[in-house]
């Protein structure tokens, strides 16, 4: 498990984010955990803006946690602007809101949500689903390489030697 896979969570109750917290300590999830709490806020996080553009402070997450019923910008505009990012598309976006309206189910997959999560009722249900998110989104799901540059073909992206096949790779860059 790489247990420097930053994760986002952005959501607005502080109950929520506090049992977000404590059950990812239960379940041992030793990784950063950065809160952002609307809409709006997600979206500076990933340009870097304001308070956010010091990437040692603030770096890219590997994963963002998104609730859907945010303040100023609801969980679908962020979704939609991330995967409207050419830099960003690849980042692994699950969904956990308390909604399970099939409507917002269909809406964030068609949007580019990677999963859709339930925001569990019981404090042990929590515990289990840190470990899942453990488990499969940060121990065997392999991280896309994301960066910072939000233009497309920005100076982060490189290209390999033209000795061989031509492959287009990203990396991280803080």
């Amino acid at each position: 498990m790489s247990d420097r896979a930053v994760i986002l969570l952005a959501e607005d109750r502080e109950d929520d984010i506090l049992l977000v917290q404590r059950a990812f300590s239960r379940a041992n999830v030793p990784n950063p955990v950065y809160v952002v709490r609307d809409g709006e806020e997600v979206i500076w996080y990933l340009k870097g803006e304001g308070k956010y553009s010091n990437r040692a402070e603030y770096p890219l997450p590997d994963l963002l946690l998104l609730d859907l019923k945010m303040p100023i910008k609801s969980g679908f505009e962020v979704l939609k602007w991330i995967r409207r990012q050419p830099c960003l598309a690849a980042l692994r976006v699950l969904v956990l809101t308390s909604s399970d309206s099939l409507r917002d189910v269909n809406l964030a997959y068609r949007l580019g949500a990677n999963s859709f999560l339930v925001k569990p009722l019981e404090f042990e249900n929590y515990i289990q689903l840190g470990s899942l998110i453990r488990d499969y989104w940060l121990c065997m799901s392999e991280t896309p390489a994301i960066h910072r540059d939000l233009t497309e073909g920005g100076p982060n992206e490189e290209k390999a030697s033209t000795d061989g096949p031509q492959w287009k790779t990203r990396r991280w860059i803080e």
